[in-house]
């Protein structure tokens, strides 16, 4: 059996579809079950079984001889949030019940960490794990990754095979529940349709021009073909950036949305929120050797790829992956 935890969410019911496809069939599947429209993400997915997340623990330490693998992709995600003892539990302390059962019952173990640990960059984006100490996350998700992520470095007991995956800004089908948090594609779809316009933030940086801020926006098919190949290699365990290697600006994120719509671009600005205008990245870019270097070769979907295909196929006739 492999388990996915955070299955019904974004990344997790992707990587259950492309499990299913590789003919995986006997997956557990971990989450609260408790959102309607985040559970449509798995409508025709085949599955073992469901597990609650808080009895996933006792599930495991009975069923722990039939495990041959573990994706724990879940975690309370929410750049916002600010209860520290709420992302501590679930994001900090949740995962470490995991390793020591992955040490324990020697399963092999891939766990979402968070390029939030990464800050303002001004470490730069190397996932050197002799720097890792060194980062400044700038919000309590991405130091409740941080936490794990020094913590599992530092432990003398893990598993056989173990890596910790850094997401940069993931995009793409199955993330229509995340409102708020769900890429700027989404956004954008949406606001296009809508209003005929977008609008983004202003640049409140003199490197930068409107628009010209620039992330590493990564395709979730990608994302799920890199843990598919990492379930497979099982050696070099460490923690690994997981992004395109690209930066890109949100003008052409933006003009890609248009340009797949078939529509005129507008695109308009606004001032950044005073709250978060300290703490606003301007520039993330992955980068991704380590992952080459132990062996992945796969190309990454370009920009203009992933837009179109998550535009044209998923966004405009409302499909899941």
């Amino acid at each position: 059996m492999i388990i996915v935890t955070g299955a019904a969410g974004f990344i997790g019911s992707c990587l259950i579809k492309k499990l299913n496809s590789e003919n995986f069939k006997a997956i557990v599947a971990v989450d609260k079950f408790d959102n309607p429209e985040k559970n449509k993400n798995l409508t025709n997915a085949i599955l073992r079984e469901k597990v609650d997340r808080d009895r996933f623990m006792e599930w495991l330490d009975t069923n722990q001889e039939n495990v041959e693998f573990i994706f724990h992709i879940g975690a309370r995600t929410d750049t916002a949030e600010f209860d520290m003892a709420l992302l501590h539990r679930l994001n900090t302390e949740y995962t470490k019940a995991i390793w020591k059962r992955c040490a324990q019952y020697q399963i092999p173990l891939v766990y979402a960490s968070t390029a939030a640990t990464y800050g303002l960059g001004e470490e730069g984006y190397d996932d050197n794990e002799r720097a890792i100490e060194k980062l400044k996350p700038l919000n309590p998700y991405g130091l409740s990754k941080q936490e794990f992520d020094i913590w599992a470095l530092a432990q003398e007991e893990k598993p056989f095979f173990w890596a910790g995956l850094k997401f940069f800004n993931v995009y793409g089908p199955n993330e229509y529940h995340k409102e708020r948090m769900a890429s700027v594609i989404l956004h954008a779809f949406k606001q296009i349709n809508a209003t005929g316009k977008m609008r983004l933030f202003r640049s409140h940086h003199t490197d930068y021009k409107d628009g010209e801020q620039m992330r590493d926006f990564v395709y979730v098919k990608d994302v799920v073909d890199v843990c598919y190949f990492l379930m497979h290699h099982r050696q070099n365990s460490g923690i690994y950036n997981l992004g395109s290697g690209k930066a890109r600006t949100f003008m052409d994120l933006t003009r890609n949305v248009f340009k797949a719509l078939n529509k005129k671009e507008e695109i308009e600005f606004i001032d950044t929120p005073v709250d978060i205008r300290d703490k606003y990245q301007y520039f993330t870019e992955a980068k991704m050797q380590k992952l080459k270097n132990i062996g992945y070769t796969q190309p990454f979907h370009t920009l203009e790829e992933g837009v179109e295909d998550y535009v044209k196929n998923y966004l405009v006739p409302h499909k899941y992956y």
